[in-house]
C-alpha cells in the first residue's frame, strides 16, 4: 500500500459554516436597515406633527358636547384665507379676550346669518343641520337677528349655544359680533385627551360651499406607530437571527467531528 491518506474533504467543506455565518451578517444588516428606518419614521413623524400642529386646552364648556372642558385638543396650523364654514378655529381678538377662543365658524364675510325659525340655524337663507350640538339644546336660547358678515370676518358660535359667549354675545360691537380672518391661529382637528379623535366633518354646511378637508394628524400618527414597530422589531430581528444562524452552524456540523484523528493519519503499513 502506498501509504496515501483515504480521508478526503468535501468540496466546499466548509460552505456549512460560511453560510450561517452569511445568513447571521444578513440579518444584522437588515436589522440595523429596520432600526434606521424606524427612527427616521419615528422622529420625522414628530417633526412633521410639531410643524403642522399647536395643542390647546380648551378651559369651558362652551364647545360641549364637541369639545368638553378640560379636553386637549390639536390645532392645524392654517392661513386665514383657508378657513371655511363649519370650521372649529382657535383664534384670539382682543375686544374678546387677549387669550385664545375656540369656536365654530358659522358664517364668512357676505353671508348672512340668524337664529332660529324651526329652532335651526339659518345661513344665506338655508337651515343648517348641525348633529354636533347637544341633544336637549333649545337653539331658540340664542335668537338673535340676521347678521350680514363684512367680507374678510367671521361670525362664531360655541357648540353649547345657551352658555357659550361667542358673537351673539358682541352684537353691539362695531363689528356686530364678527372676527377677522386674520385673528384665527389654527383650526381644531382632533381631540387627544381624552382619545375622542378626529372632529366629524360639519356636513350641514356643504350646500353653502366647499369644506376644510381634514389635516394630516392621520399619516403624522401612522410615520410614529410605524416607526416604533419597526425599531422595536428590528431591535429583536439582530439577536433572533444570530441565534438561528448559531444554531443552523450547530446541526450542520457532523456528529463526533471533533472527536476524529487529524486528517491523512491513515495506517502506516
Amino acid at each position: 500500500m502506498s501509504g496515501r491518506s483515504t480521508t478526503h474533504h468535501a468540496p466546499g467543506g466548509n460552505g456549512s459554516d460560511r453560510g450561517p455565518a452569511a445568513a447571521g451578517r444578513t440579518g444584522r444588516r437588515l436589522s440595523g436597515l429596520a432600526v434606521a428606518l424606524g427612527m427616521v419614521l419615528f422622529l420625522g413623524g414628530f417633526v412633521w406633527g410639531a410643524i403642522v400642529y399647536r395643542p390647546y386646552t380648551v378651559p369651558t364648556t362652551s364647545m360641549a358636547p364637541t369639545i368638553g372642558a378640560g379636553d386637549r385638543v390639536l390645532a392645524q396650523r392654517v392661513d386665514d384665507a383657508d378657513v371655511r364654514r363649519g370650521d372649529v378655529v382657535v383664534f384670539r381678538d382682543e375686544n374678546w379676550a387677549d387669550v385664545p377662543i375656540i369656536k365654530r365658524v358659522v358664517a364668512v364675510g357676505g353671508d348672512t346669518v340668524s337664529c332660529c325659525d324651526n329652532g335651526r340655524l339659518k345661513v344665506n337663507g338655508k337651515e343648517i343641520d348641525e348633529p354636533y350640538l347637544p341633544r336637549d339644546a333649545v337653539a331658540e336660547l340664542s335668537t338673535f337677528p340676521a347678521v350680514t358678515v363684512p367680507e374678510g370676518r367671521l361670525f362664531l358660535l360655541g357648540d353649547e349655544r345657551s352658555g357659550s359667549v361667542d358673537s351673539t354675545a358682541h352684537l353691539t360691537d362695531a363689528a356686530n359680533g364678527t372676527v377677522a380672518r386674520s385673528a384665527v391661529q389654527a383650526r381644531v382637528d382632533a381631540v387627544v385627551w381624552p382619545m375622542d379623535g378626529m372632529l366629524p366633518a360639519p356636513t350641514g354646511f356643504r350646500e353653502l360651499g366647499t369644506l376644510s378637508s381634514p389635516g394630516p394628524l392621520p399619516a403624522v400618527v401612522a410615520m410614529i406607530a410605524g416607526g416604533a414597530v419597526l425599531v422595536l422589531a428590528g431591535a429583536a430581528y439582530g439577536p433572533l437571527a444570530q441565534r438561528a444562524a448559531a444554531s443552523r452552524a450547530r446541526a450542520a456540523t457532523p456528529a463526533g467531528s471533533a472527536d476524529r484523528p487529524g486528517a491523512g493519519a491513515s495506517g502506516g503499513r
